[in-house]
């Protein structure tokens, strides 16, 4: 579809950190792929023929971070001949492609979710997402609709079901100052990743504490005065406190 202004909004949430959520090619090499990299939101756009238009030959574009947290997350491609307007989370980059993006020569075809044939162009990770959408609009036509009444214009491809499964979330509450939880670590291992989600009504408290073997030291996770902070130390001195939050 070849018009002079594209709209394609949509809402995702997903556990996994990379995947390409859309993406549209052109003959010449041309393509607009929107991937999510490291929890951040990508946006690429290619011109292809470099000879044509080499001062502008690529943009990307990124936004957001953390975005793989399983809560959903808004999306919004505005794109008006050279303007192109990228918002995440109603946090939006507007850009100025200098004239060449006009010219972009893009397929029929736009696909969500991954690519249709493997290998081509323009893809940073090429990992299919692995997530939930809801509400994919392409110029106020409804996607998903189209996609659940089988509509010919639409494809599916590989497992897909128009439901959003939740993931299994199991809590634990510790009801007194002395309560805590304790895991042994492994022998000689000196690096530690952790995630978790928090919530009290308390300013203080200790979050998470851990000794590292090889260094003689260790961190502290803890919660002061309502922010998050963490303090690197080493047997006899404090490498470092870092806070965040509020």
């Amino acid at each position: 579809i070849n018009s002079l202004k594209d709209v394609i909004s949509l809402k995702f949430k997903t556990m996994q950190s990379d995947g390409i959520l859309l993406h549209r090619e052109g003959q010449n090499g041309d393509h607009m792929t929107m991937e999510l990299t490291k929890g951040k939101l990508s946006l690429l756009i290619n011109l292809g023929d470099t000879k044509t238009h080499p001062s502008n030959a690529q943009i990307n574009i990124t936004l957001g971070s953390l975005l793989d947290d399983q809560h959903w997350h808004s999306v919004l491609i505005e794109h008006f001949n050279n303007q192109v307007n990228f918002t995440v989370d109603k946090h939006t980059h507007h850009f100025h492609a200098k004239g060449e993006f006009s010219y972009l020569d893009l397929d029929y075809e736009l696909s969500f979710g991954g690519i249709p044939v493997p290998g081509k162009s323009g893809t940073l990770s090429r990992r299919n997402f692995h997530g939930c959408f809801e509400n994919i609009y392409y110029n106020g036509v409804n996607i998903i609709d189209l996609a659940r009444r089988q509509k010919s214009q639409i494809y599916i491809v590989g497992n897909m079901s128009f439901s959003c499964l939740e993931p299994q979330v199991v809590p634990v509450t510790f009801l007194s100052s002395s309560s805590f939880l304790a895991l042994q670590g492994t022998s000689g291992q000196d690096e530690v990743f952790v995630s978790f989600q928090f919530r009290t009504w308390n300013k203080e408290g200790l979050l998470l504490s851990s000794k590292l073997h090889q260094s003689s030291g260790g961190f502290l996770l803890y919660l002061s005065d309502g922010r998050v902070k963490i303090s690197l130390h080493k047997t006899g001195r404090v490498l470092s406190d870092i806070a965040t939050g509020n």
